[in-house]
């Protein structure tokens, strides 16, 4: 039941056949495919993962990312429970979800990023690049462009934070951290209290209303329109307002540095495992190194050469598919305008017949 994949360049591209790729070509289908690999390990080395997305069909739900996974996967059942060790690149579900994952699996659990990273959405090929640092440092970037970096234990949830609240220290108990309160010459006007609901005095029992199968009638209940529900004191600032108070901190005991949280052994598979609603989407310019500047080289040599050619070509096919629309209109107009002529032409020649009855009957 997988969607299948094509090879193809798409509607519009910058080389016919450079830009084919890995496209999607079946609605509402989930997608699997994977490559394999001599394994290796980055350990004391920069892990770079880079490859272009084309959401040619304006994507409206789908995913657009990759998956490296460990030599020992089961490629002919990868499915989205498989093990893996690192998830990156765009997600699009409605006007929520427009994000670029970063997920990485640190003893079999998977960690997203704190951060929200925004993906594109404009349905021409775009470059996505993670660079992973034995420094635990990475970053992200989109068409050759830094869109985030930072530290992993710092925004991926991988150890126990190094400070937390010192338990033994609790908050004064006269420091005020109310913003606002209660306005103490606001007093409830007498006229508030109002039942939400009062009798219809104005309605009569049914003529057909029989007690003894019905039950005794009684006027029905109608919302009261002088019902103003429960009264509140307005909102003031608090005089008396310090602030959020300081919790003392100190070490984490359950705190222990992990200087390998970057490195995985036996990395041997590339994999795009995915749901999408609309399919169309193309993956092409796949790169997995350790060299930053051989990547973002070879993404200015792939897609870097190709987008501009890929853009024109696409303004040029919305032109024509313009011009055709209003070709079609003006010929649509001047048939009905030639109907008009010919209905009227119709009825001008029925009505001299008209008259030349009349007249002969005269």
């Amino acid at each position: 039941n997988l969607g299948k994949f094509k090879l193809t360049a798409g509607k519009f591209y910058g080389d016919a056949v450079r830009d084919k790729g890995l496209q999607t070509s079946e609605n509402s289908k989930f997608y699997a495919i994977s490559s394999r690999f001599k394994p290796f390990s980055n350990k004391g080395k920069t892990l770079v993962i880079q490859y272009t997305v084309k959401h040619e069909q304006k994507i409206d739900c789908g995913g657009g990312y990759v998956k490296i996974f460990s030599s020992n996967l089961d490629q002919k059942n990868l499915s989205g429970d498989s093990r893996y060790y690192i998830m990156f690149g765009p997600d699009i579900c409605g006007s929520e979800t427009k994000k670029v994952h970063v997920i990485l699996n640190y003893k079999n659990k998977p960690h997203p990023i704190k951060k929200l990273i925004r993906c594109k959405v404009d349905g021409y090929t775009h470059l996505y690049t993670l660079i992973i640092r034995p420094d635990q440092t990475y970053e992200v970037k989109i068409d050759n462009e830094m869109v985030t970096s930072g530290n992993l234990e710092d925004d991926l949830d991988f150890l126990p934070p190094r400070k937390i609240n010192d338990p033994t220290v609790r908050k004064p108990t006269d420091w005020d951290d109310r913003i606002q309160i209660d306005d103490p010459n606001d007093i409830k006007p007498e006229d508030w209290d109002e039942p939400e609901y009062i009798m219809d005095t104005s309605a009569e029992q049914p003529e057909d209303w029989n007690d003894a199968v019905n039950g005794e009638w009684h006027y029905p209940m109608v919302k009261n329109p002088l019902y103003r529900g429960e009264w509140k004191p307005r909102q003031i600032d608090n005089p008396n307002y310090r602030g959020a108070w300081p919790h003392p901190q100190i070490d984490n005991p359950n705190y222990s540095p992990d200087v390998s949280i970057y490195s995985y052994e036996n990395i041997s598979i590339i994999g795009l495992d995915i749901w999408q609603v609309r399919a169309g989407t193309i993956f092409d310019n796949f790169l997995i190194t350790d060299d930053e500047v051989y990547a973002e080289d070879f993404g200015d040599e792939t897609w870097g050469e190709t987008k501009g050619p890929e853009k024109e070509m696409n303004l040029k096919q919305t032109e024509e598919e313009q011009e055709r629309e209003r070709v079609t209109e003006e010929k649509y107009f001047a048939q009905q305008f030639k109907k008009k002529l010919e209905r009227k032409k119709e009825s001008g020649n029925d009505r001299a017949v008209r008259n030349t009855i009349k007249k002969e009957e005269l």
